[in-house]
């Protein structure tokens, strides 16, 4: 299994649930799904996540330092099984630039992860880049919600596989 995590930059938020996603993964023994982020623009491509993403993963023992701000691609439609979007309007944009085939496996990750629901914003996650560190904690805490969920699923999907 192969899960892309998107936002708009790729330095809050989608950072954050890769962070998260890994974490749990690695707790569970799911070392087989790989996880990556991108973001649906280039802006902030090469760049580390924001010191304030750093430093709110950090504060749960999760180091996502390393990882580099990245613009979506073509390849990536063909190379993930999921593309999970932090929120509606980035997911209009990855179904928008998406092949046919690959627009369907284009997701809400709240939803997927059986954390949102079809409510207006229930489903989002907000963009905390103009806010402050509490605005950071919460998207850190709805990501985490969610990469447990996410766990839950591809545990109860797998059972009898091996991993690898």
């Amino acid at each position: 299994m192969r899960l892309l995590m998107v936002c708009l930059g790729n330095i809050c938020r989608s950072p954050l649930a890769e962070g998260a996603v890994r974490a749990h993964l690695d707790r569970h023994g799911l070392d087989w799904v790989e996880v990556d982020s991108a973001g649906t623009g280039g802006w902030h491509a090469g760049e580390p996540p924001d010191r304030r993403s750093i430093a709110v993963a950090a504060s749960f023992g999760v180091d996502i330092r390393a990882q580099r701000a990245r613009k979506l691609v073509r390849a990536d439609f063909t190379h993930f099984d999921w593309l999970l979007c932090a929120d509606r309007s980035v997911l209009r944009d990855v179904r928008a630039a998406a092949p046919a085939e690959a627009r369907e496996r284009a997701a809400l990750l709240l939803e997927w992860a059986g954390q949102g629901t079809d409510a207006e914003d229930a489903a989002e996650i907000p963009d905390p880049y103009t806010g402050g560190p509490e605005d950071f904690r919460r998207v850190w805490d709805m990501v985490d919600a969610a990469a447990a969920g996410i766990v839950a699923r591809i545990a109860r999907g797998a059972s009898g596989r091996m991993p690898g």
